[in-house]
């Protein structure tokens, strides 16, 4: 909407000529005291034999204004563009930050970079053969380019509102991460996307490297229960089920030899396929992924994105894991149907449920929605980018009716709001640490999207 989220401040930084300084020594120690530095260090920067040589940059206005008084020989002032991060760690792993010489090293400041970053000046002067200027000759001034303003698709009160929840469920829950992205499923822009833990781009070099990972493109997770509505499509779509379909649970399903349960002790019993969904019922689920079969279920995985990258304009993106096709065997397919033996990323799980929210297009996922020269005229306009038709509007349908039910009767009842038409699944899963379940140790997640009828935010 136009609010500046990041701005170039000019700032001054200290230099040093060390052949016009007069005493090393005595300079360095003034020098030092104000700059906190080490005062030998410094000595021995200033007696080099060099033309020139950075003492400090990018430096505030007061402690300049103290080494300009001291009005040492030798030591000038340049002016130089810093980024200012006008909400400190609001939206960081979006935005990123730069280096030193302001050049983009993470999120959107690294992947416009050749868009922000401008181009630098020059004058071009003749010499001779000896290096000498040639008097009166032609200079040439070629002006420096500023850079150009890049328009986010974030929305800045969504982007406050999922911050705050992600406090909120840190504070509550004690975890060790969490993460919400708001994606509009219509265009595919991301409207909102926030971690914890986070950062401060002003001061991300006070960080641990860590922290800077944006787990929601950059960490694989097994879904758990949330895949379930990737085998409802797949399922719906192959006429591999239909909805008055019974399936009685008894509280685990065996497949080759291996018992695979469900999570309500003693199983639900008799019910439809719709009841399956609402109840989330594991033992349902792995007959639906054996109906399937594995080509036709592994063709929707892919389809829907699984085990490549959404290609979003944010770097470190991971692919997610799908065991190879050739490989599968009837307990894979079980366990991928209930959402394990898969690890998925949270921007591709979105990316596929909300091609399910808008119709059956699996879109690419946008985090800029336009560049602008200073002039304030459109250099660049991202449209939304439609990938493939997944599924068809019918099938899109039905499961939007079902996984609004999921929220009215079934396991995602604290996603109800009042009037307001949710759609979505919860999903839990076992950590997975050195290839095996951590004991104890879970993955929560909740995945949905409203209005359901007519979805406007997923």
């Amino acid at each position: 909407h136009g609010k500046p989220m990041v701005v170039s401040v000019s700032t001054e930084s200290i230099y040093a000529v060390p052949a016009q300084v007069q005493d090393a020594e005595k300079t360095a120690a003034k020098m030092a005291a104000i700059l906190a530095l080490n005062q030998e260090k410094l000595t021995a920067k200033l007696k080099r034999r060099q033309a020139f040589t950075w003492i400090m940059r990018k430096v505030d206005v007061e402690t300049v204004s103290k080494i300009k008084q001291l009005n040492l020989p030798g030591i000038g002032f340049t002016q130089e563009g810093k980024r200012n991060y006008l909400f400190d760690n609001l939206a960081a792993h979006v935005l990123g930050f730069t280096g030193i010489d302001s050049q983009g090293l993470d999120g959107v400041e690294l992947s416009f970079d050749s868009y922000l970053k401008g181009r630098a000046g020059s004058v071009v002067i003749e010499y001779d053969a000896r290096g000498h200027e040639i008097p009166y000759a032609h200079h040439r001034y070629v002006p420096p380019i500023e850079g150009n303003n890049i328009y986010l698709s974030i929305d800045l009160v969504l982007q406050q509102i999922i911050e705050r929840e992600l406090d909120r469920v840190i504070r509550e829950t004690q975890a060790k991460a969490a993460t919400i992205i708001a994606m509009d499923p219509r265009s595919g822009e991301i409207l909102a996307l926030a971690n914890r833990p986070d950062y401060n781009p002003n001061k991300f070099a006070e960080y641990s490297p860590k922290v800077w990972r944006n787990i929601a493109v950059s960490n694989s997770y097994e879904p758990g229960s949330t895949f379930k509505i990737i085998t409802t499509a797949a399922a719906l779509k192959e006429k591999a089920v239909r909805l008055e379909d019974r399936f009685f649970d008894p509280g685990f399903a065996e497949v080759q030899g291996r018992n695979i349960r469900c999570w309500k002790h003693g199983g639900h019993g008799s019910q439809t396929f719709t009841e399956v969904v609402e109840h989330s019922c594991n033992v349902g689920f792995v007959n639906i992924g054996l109906r399937l079969g594995r080509d036709p279920f592994y063709n929707y995985i892919e389809a829907f994105g699984f085990g490549q990258p959404t290609n979003i304009d944010l770097s470190g993106e991971a692919s997610g894991i799908t065991i190879k096709r050739s490989a599968i065997k009837p307990i894979n397919l079980a366990t991928i149907a209930i959402g394990q033996s898969i690890a998925v990323t949270p921007i591709q799980l979105l990316t596929a449920v909300s091609a399910v929210a808008n119709g059956g297009q699996l879109l690419r996922p946008q985090i800029v929605r336009e560049v602008r020269d200073k002039e304030n005229q459109i250099l660049r306009t991202f449209h939304p980018d439609i990938k493939k038709q997944v599924i068809d509007t019918e099938t899109a349908t039905i499961v939007r009716g079902i996984l609004e039910r999921v929220i009215e009767n079934g396991t995602g009842r604290n996603a109800f709001v009042e009037n307001g038409h949710v759609a979505g699944k919860t999903g839990t899963a076992q950590k997975v640490e050195g290839g095996v379940y951590a004991q104890g140790k879970f993955i929560a997640s909740f995945i949905g999207f409203a209005p359901a009828s007519n979805p406007q935010i997923a």
